[in-house]
C-alpha cells in the first residue's frame, strides 16, 4: 500500500493506491483511473446503483419544425423508466438547426428549471438557443428537478427513491450524481436521433449543475467534452487550500448534493484521499473546459485554475497538451488550444452569453 498522505500533500494523479506510478496511458487507465473514481464515489458523490434501466423508453411529445422563427426544429421528449421504488421521467428539450445538412454536435445543459427557449434568462445567456443554433449546434437541456428534486428530502421523491435504499447509506449517491445520471439518460436518447452527432456531445452546467456536469462527464465517457462553469467547491476547484466555500460550508447547507461520507472532511480537506485535479484528469484523453469568474471568490478561481494545472500530467501521459500554459490567463482571454480549456470571465458567479461564445469558439476550433 502507498504511504498515507501528509498534511496538505496533493495526491499524485498518476499514482494508484499501491503506490506504483503509471508508466503509460494504458497503465493509468487500467490501474489508476478505476481506483480514483471509486474513491470519489465512496467519499464525495456516492455510488450509483443503476445505469440505464431495462425499461428505458422515450417518445416525442411535441414537435415544432419552425421554431425560433424557422431557424430550428424543436422537440420535447419524454423519457420514462421504472425501478423498485416507482416510475420516473425526464423531459429534455432538443433544438436542431434547420440549415444543417448532416448530423450536428450538441451542447447538453443540466438546467435549474424547465428549459424554455423564450425564457428571458435564456436570452440573457443561461441557455442562448438562438446563438447555439446559429453556430450550427444542437441545443439540448433538461430540468434536473425532473430527475431528483433539489431539496434536502429529494431522495424520497426522485430517481434515488426509485432505485436507492431508504434511508440512504453513507456512500449512497447524492443529488449531483443523480442529476449526472439523468444527463446520461438524455444522451441515451440523443444516440438514437439521426439529427445529432452523438460522438460530439458536450455536457455542461453552471454552479451546482456545473458540479453535476463534471461528475457526469467522468462517469460517462460518451461525452466528448465536459464543460463545468463556476463549479467551485465539490466541482472543479482543488479542495486543499481552497478559499471561499469549503467542505464544511457546502455540507452544512447542501449535504444532500453529496454522499454522507463527504461531511467527514469538513475542515479536514487534507484528509480526503482524492482531490479535484484527479477528477479533471479522469476525463483524459477527452476534452474538458473549466471556467471561472473574477468576482466569484466563493468558488475561488485560483483553486479552479490550480486543479487544471495539476491535472496536466494525466494528459501529458496520453501524449496530449492539457492547458496551453501553467500561468493564469488574463480575464476574458480564453486558453483554448489544449485538451483542457480555461477562461476567467470578468464579473460575478453566472453563466453568460460571453461564456457560451467561448465554449462554441472552443468546439469550432477542435470539432470543425
Amino acid at each position: 500500500m502507498a504511504a498515507p498522505l501528509t498534511a496538505g500533500e496533493i495526491p499524485d494523479p498518476l499514482t494508484p493506491a499501491d503506490g506504483k506510478v503509471a508508466a503509460n496511458a494504458q497503465d493509468w487507465r487500467e490501474h489508476v483511473r478505476p481506483g480514483t473514481l471509486q474513491m470519489f464515489r465512496e467519499n464525495v458523490y456516492g455510488k450509483r446503483p443503476v445505469a440505464k434501466p431495462d425499461d428505458f423508453a422515450a417518445k416525442v411529445t411535441r414537435l415544432d419544425a419552425k421554431a425560433l422563427d424557422g431557424a430550428a426544429t424543436l422537440r420535447e421528449i419524454e423519457i420514462t423508466y421504472s425501478g423498485p421504488g416507482g416510475k420516473g421521467r425526464i423531459r429534455p428539450v432538443v433544438l436542431t438547426p434547420n440549415a444543417a445538412d448532416k448530423p450536428v454536435p450538441a451542447f447538453l445543459l443540466i438546467n435549474f428549471r424547465k428549459p424554455d427557449p423564450d425564457e428571458p434568462r435564456n436570452r440573457g445567456g443561461e441557455w442562448p438557443v438562438r446563438e447555439i443554433i446559429a453556430r450550427g449546434y444542437a441545443a439540448v437541456a433538461f430540468d434536473f428537478n425532473d430527475v431528483d428534486p433539489d431539496r434536502p428530502d429529494g431522495f424520497n421523491a426522485g430517481v434515488r427513491a426509485i432505485f436507492g435504499k431508504q434511508p440512504p447509506p453513507a456512500d449512497a449517491w447524492g443529488a449531483l450524481s443523480a442529476w449526472g445520471w439523468g444527463a446520461s439518460r438524455v444522451l441515451d436518447w440523443l444516440e438514437t436521433d439521426t439529427a445529432i452527432d452523438a460522438k460530439h456531445v458536450a455536457i455542461t452546467g453552471h454552479s451546482r449543475a456545473g458540479k453535476a456536469a463534471l461528475w457526469a462527464g467522468v462517469e460517462d465517457e460518451r461525452f466528448a467534452l465536459v464543460i463545468t462553469n463556476n463549479s467551485g467547491c465539490g466541482g472543479a476547484a482543488l479542495a486543499r487550500g481552497k478559499q471561499g466555500e469549503r467542505v464544511a460550508n457546502i455540507t452544512t447547507k447542501f449535504p444532500y448534493w453529496f454522499c454522507g461520507n463527504y461531511a467527514k472532511y469538513a475542515d479536514k480537506e487534507d484528509e480526503l484521499p482524492v482531490d479535484h485535479h484527479q477528477l479533471i484528469g479522469a476525463i483524459a484523453p477527452r476534452r474538458v473546459y473549466v471556467t471561472s469568474a473574477t468576482l466569484d471568490t466563493w468558488a475561488d478561481p485560483v483553486a479552479e485554475f490550480k486543479a487544471c494545472v495539476l491535472a496536466g500530467p494525466v494528459f501529458r501521459l496520453h501524449g496530449l497538451t492539457g492547458l496551453e500554459s501553467d500561468t493564469t490567463p488574463p480575464p476574458d482571454q480564453p486558453m483554448a488550444g489544449g485538451h483542457i480549456g480555461y477562461h476567467v470571465r470578468t464579473g460575478k458567479h453566472d453563466l453568460t452569453l460571453s461564456d457560451w461564445k467561448s465554449f462554441m469558439d472552443y468546439t469550432d476550433r477542435h470539432w470543425k
